[in-house]
This record gives structure tokens, sequence and C-alpha cells, in this order.
């Protein structure tokens, strides 16, 4: 299977890469199901990654519906060892607008229904999670934003993420709490792609794009679908110019993160306690430490 060191998640409103070459769609099966679509291989100023449409390229899959797991071990498979996850978010602050972009540096979380480990089943793990994104691939992200001066757009370095259910938005009283709380963006998908990415031993960090203000927001209210979905056509559009700005800075110098022995120390069953089946289903993240 071809390989590619660099991966990109792509959220609301990206759902592919004008700039990526010589493509190739893969097909992958995972012991945990298919991905949320086939895996487009490609070329950025001669550097392969790999793009993967979060919700389906053409937007199917709910929040809670995302196959986290085979699109995380999907990653793993093609040999991806930084993971960069472009996403719609609402802003929490109002110094983060639409258009801005933020690298969060921390996560709550606010979701029900996820399964977030690939462990269980006769092995049990706890990574290490105080740091929930690669500081140092989220420096090279930030690092792109603030080379490209992308007009109308302002970089927040670091902030907190609210990673919620969904599919409906916050209520007011909710979105008042998270500001009390010091968050500064919110969204849907993040926080458990982070989680399985670090228990993968990949580099995660993201890419937050600023459609609207949350409904807190006294101008919330006058917020049009239609001025939604055209902040999203910008912000894919510069989101783009970031990501190839990004894997030019990785593929020159990619950094060594912790996420690359995440598992290390964070496996508390003996191995050759662990049963056969869930042994062979978790081969690709094991096979390190078997």
């Amino acid at each position: 299977m071809a390989q590619a060191r660099i991966g990109i998640i792509g959220g609301s409103g990206l759902y592919k890469m004008e700039a990526l070459k010589d493509v190739e769609e893969v097909q992958i099966s995972t012991p945990f199901g298919f991905p949320s679509d086939a895996l487009i291989l490609g070329t950025l100023d001669e550097t392969r990654v790999a793009f993967l449409a979060r919700h389906g390229r053409n937007h199917t899959l709910l929040p809670s519906e995302l196959p986290f797991r085979a699109n995380i071990h999907a990653m793993k498979q093609l040999g991806v060892e930084y993971l960069i996850s472009a996403s719609a978010v609402g802003s929490l602050k109002e110094e983060a607008k639409p258009l801005d972009m933020v690298v969060p540096d921390q996560f709550i979380d606010r979701t029900k229904n996820r399964v977030s480990t690939f462990f269980g089943e006769g092995i049990v793990a706890h990574i290490a999670f105080a740091d929930p994104v690669c500081n140092k691939l989220a420096l090279v992200v930030a690092d792109a934003i603030a080379s490209l001066n992308l007009p109308d757009v302002t970089l927040h370095r670091g902030g907190t993420y609210v990673c919620m259910e969904g599919p409906a938005f916050s209520t007011k009283a909710e979105s008042h709490l998270y500001r009390s709380w010091g968050a500064t963006i919110i969204g849907m998908t993040n926080l458990p792609e982070a989680k399985l990415a670090r228990e993968a031993e990949i580099a995660y960090a993201t890419l937050a794009l600023v459609t609207d203000y949350d409904c807190w927001h006294p101008d919330h209210d006058s917020v049009t679908v239609e001025m939604v979905i055209a902040n999203l056509q910008r912000n894919a559009a510069n989101a783009q110019k970031v990501i190839q700005e990004t894997v030019r800075r990785l593929s020159e110098n990619p950094p060594v993160s912790d996420a690359h022995s995440a598992l290390k120390y964070a496996i508390l069953t003996r191995l050759d306690n662990v049963p056969a089946e869930t042994k062979e289903k978790m081969e690709l993240l094991l096979k390190k430490y078997l």
C-alpha cells in the first residue's frame, strides 16, 4: 500500500484539496470498520499526503456517526506520523471573530456517545493526555498561518476547544457556561480524533476555522445560513493555503514528537495475557511493543 507521512482530515467545507497532484483514491478496511470515505493520496509540493473528508465528500455523516477509530486506523495504515485536522468551529470569545484561525492547545469533552479508544477486550492502556495536541506540530501550523498574512484572518495561538455532542448547537445557557470556563471555540469532532491519534502514536494538531459566533453573542441571531456558508467557503480556501505551507515546513523539518512513543508506558496489561483475537486486532498499534 502507498504511504504518506502527513495526513489531513478536512471538516465542514473542506472536502478536497485542490492543489493535490498525482491523486489516487484508496479504499481501506480496518478492524474497526470503514473510514468516512475513501482516502485520497496525492502530492503537495513533492510531499506525499493522505486526505480524508471527515463527514464524507458529500457531507453525509453526523458528528455522532463518524467512524473515528476507522479514520485514525486508516491513517496509521498509510504510515501517517503527523495529522492536521481542519475543522469549522463557533467562537466563544469576542476577539476570535469569523474567518479567524485558532490553533488550540486544550480540549473540554462534552460528548456523550463516542468510542474514543482502541483499547479494551482484554487489553488496558491509559495514555498521558494532559497536553492533548502535539505542541511541536501545533507550532508548525501556527507559524505557517502567521507567514501567509491572510486578509481578514487573525491567528490565535492556543485556546480551549469545547467538543460537544451535537448535532444541535448549544443553548444560550450552555454557551455562557463554556465562556465562564474560559473556552475559546466550540466544535463537535476533534477530541475523539485527538485521543485516538495519541493512542496510534500520531502527532495531532487542530486548525480551527471560525465560521461564526456561538449563540452567546448578541448579534448571533442575525447570522444567516448564507453568511455561514460564505465563511465556510472562505475558510476552506484559506485552510488549503495553510495546509500547503504546513506540509512544506513539515517535510523540510519534521519534529520529533512525544506522541510518537505515547504507548511506551501506557499499556498496563502484560501482552502475553492479551487474547489472541484482540492482539491481532491491535497488531498495527502494538507491533513495536510485541
